[in-house]
């Protein structure tokens, strides 16, 4: 197929995005592999104060000119914290960063840990959007997954942050469960659109290596679902959730208009996908800055021993640098292409990869793309100008991005 070769210039000052990492939690769940601990709620304070030190360390070896357009807390349960210390947080960020005026500030909730004034106080603090961890309304599922809380808290919650103000909340649920049949997971997602959320995430439950759940699968105590059950569930999925209104704009995301005409997606997971920068603080946060990626060290104790060594390094890294990857031309191709690729409304664009790389993306990809095209796994749009998985595509991402990676 021809593709016009010609491109225009694109502007090259684009904000950053701010990740913090709250490591704690009341009660680890299951099925996760997060960097999270439970039962270490002494170390909240230092940790805090840790916190606040890399976000200023790291802000005075910024080069200038960095505007932060999203800030996202998340976890372990960032609503295990008070107020006063989120507040704290986020007014450090606000001190050391020229954070923009609409920027989308937004938590992580545990229905089962907020407390109804914590939604007041976090309005009063600058948050503007909530992602509340629902995963089911169905109390055999959330038994299964060790949720700590119930169906009533997930609605007491979402009622509770309306009080306050908020007008943009995100609901995150979990399909593939064991046990877990079409009806049961149709009955949690109407439950989850009848508190007309302005954004929901849906994610395939997977076994990561660690876990409980893990075990549980090589003891044979359960089996997972087959991937043609998983598929079924996601494919209802997606008919259902675009005839309820909402836009799937990336692989496990959709989301709805608000009054003026504009999809509520998440603009901090867009930076992620749109292969643009952000700084990771915390224990075991990540950044990507230019071609460099960081991560931080894991450990609670660990990562405050880092912090007060004052230790310098060049940024986007501080002293609680775990690894720090240089990647070559080639390598952010890839990259460029796995991230792009699950926005499956907006896909990759040619202009883009251009402006990035200064090559064609079919000089590059050329043959990977025919042979995904003839397997009806992508498709061309907007005139030839962009590259998105088909609907087939969706339910075989990660074959796809195989090709690219």
């Amino acid at each position: 197929m021809q593709v016009n070769q010609r491109y225009d210039i694109l502007p090259t000052m684009i904000p950053v995005s701010i990740y913090i990492h709250i490591p704690f939690c009341v009660h680890r769940c299951a099925y996760c592999d997060f960097n999270t601990y439970a039962g270490m709620e002494k170390w909240i304070p230092a940790y805090t104060e840790a916190l606040c030190r890399e976000i200023a360390v790291v802000s005075e070896a910024a080069p200038e000119g960095i505007s932060v357009q999203t800030i996202f807390f998340g976890g372990g349960t960032p609503s295990y914290l008070s107020a006063s210390l989120l507040n704290k947080v986020l007014h450090t960020v606000r001190s050391h960063f020229q954070v923009m005026e609409k920027a989308e500030i937004s938590l992580e909730a545990n229905p089962g840990t907020v407390e109804p004034h914590l939604f007041e106080e976090l309005r009063e603090a600058g948050f503007n959007r909530l992602s509340i961890g629902m995963q089911s309304a169905i109390p055999k599922e959330l038994k299964f997954l060790t949720r700590i809380h119930t169906v009533e808290d997930v609605q007491n919650s979402v009622i509770q942050a309306r009080k306050a103000g908020f007008q943009n909340i995100n609901l995150d649920l979990i399909f593939g469960i064991p046990g877990q049949t079409i009806q049961t997971w149709k009955n949690s997602l109407e439950f989850a659109l009848s508190l007309q959320p302005e954004h929901v995430s849906l994610y395939s439950l997977t076994v990561e290596e660690g876990t409980p759940l893990n075990h549980w699968v090589e003891e044979g105590k359960i089996s997972m679902p087959s991937d043609d059950d998983a598929a079924e569930l996601y494919e209802y999925s997606m008919d259902a959730m675009a005839e309820a209104g909402y836009l799937q704009y990336e692989i496990s995301n959709w989301a709805k208009q608000d009054l003026n005409g504009d999809w509520l997606m998440c603009r901090h997971n867009l930076q992620y996908w749109r292969y643009l920068p952000y700084l990771g603080f915390g224990a075991g946060s990540h950044g990507f800055f230019e071609n460099t990626r960081i991560s931080n060290v894991l450990g609670i104790p660990e990562y405050i021993n880092r912090i007060k060594s004052l230790s310098s390094h060049q940024f986007p890294a501080s002293a609680a640098v775990d690894q720090i990857l240089i990647l070559d031309r080639q390598e952010q191709m890839k990259e460029f292409m796995m991230v792009g690729l699950r926005l499956t409304h907006e896909g990759v664009s040619l202009l883009e990869f251009y402006h990035r790389f200064g090559v064609s993306l079919l000089e590059v990809f050329g043959k990977e793309i025919e042979f995904l095209l003839a397997r009806g796994l992508i498709e061309w749009f907007n005139e030839n100008k962009r590259l998105r998985l088909t609907k087939r595509g969706k339910l075989l991402g990660n074959q796809v991005f195989l090709y690219f990676v």
